[in-house]
């Protein structure tokens, strides 16, 4: 019987959870599921340049098993980049780090906590993924469908 995967502290939520190419709907999509776990390791690896041993005690795992989780973490990415598949972000074994510890872009905003979007904006200002905007822009779709409805019936 094979042990028991342990915790693994991931230090962002993504602003989104699928990315797949444009102009094709996401029914004739084929997907493939990245753990929350295999992006985290992505980020620390890939975007900030951490080397494994540095990123794998941010993550309170091996060395190993960082390794492990970036190369399948790459493998999927590259999949999806190459076939034209969706890439779904998703749960895994993990656990967020508290607001104290979250870091921003750049690795030195430290205590500015997470924005209602996991940006690392403070509220009320819009997040760098600009999921603020598409709420704004949602919401206004929503009250001119409520006007032209309303126009219909009158």
């Amino acid at each position: 019987m094979p042990r028991p995967c342990c915790m693994r502290q991931i230090g962002f939520k993504p602003c989104a959870d699928y990315f797949k190419p444009a102009g094709v709907p996401l029914r004739f999509l084929d997907e493939i599921k990245l753990m929350l776990d295999e992006l985290e390791a992505l980020r620390l690896a890939d975007l900030n340049g951490l080397y494994q041993e540095q990123a794998a005690q941010r993550m309170k795992i091996s060395r190993p098993t960082f390794a492990r989780i970036v190369e399948a973490a790459r493998r999927k990415v590259a999949d999806a980049l190459i076939h034209g598949k969706a890439l779904r972000l998703e749960g895994g074994i993990v656990e967020m780090k508290g607001d104290k510890e979250m870091q921003g872009r750049n690795e030195k905003e430290v205590g500015k906590g997470r924005g209602p979007c996991g940006c690392g904006q403070r509220r009320g200002r819009v997040g760098r993924c600009g999921l603020g905007r598409a709420r704004q822009n949602f919401q206004r779709a929503a009250e001119m469908t409520e006007k032209t409805k309303e126009e219909k019936q009158s």
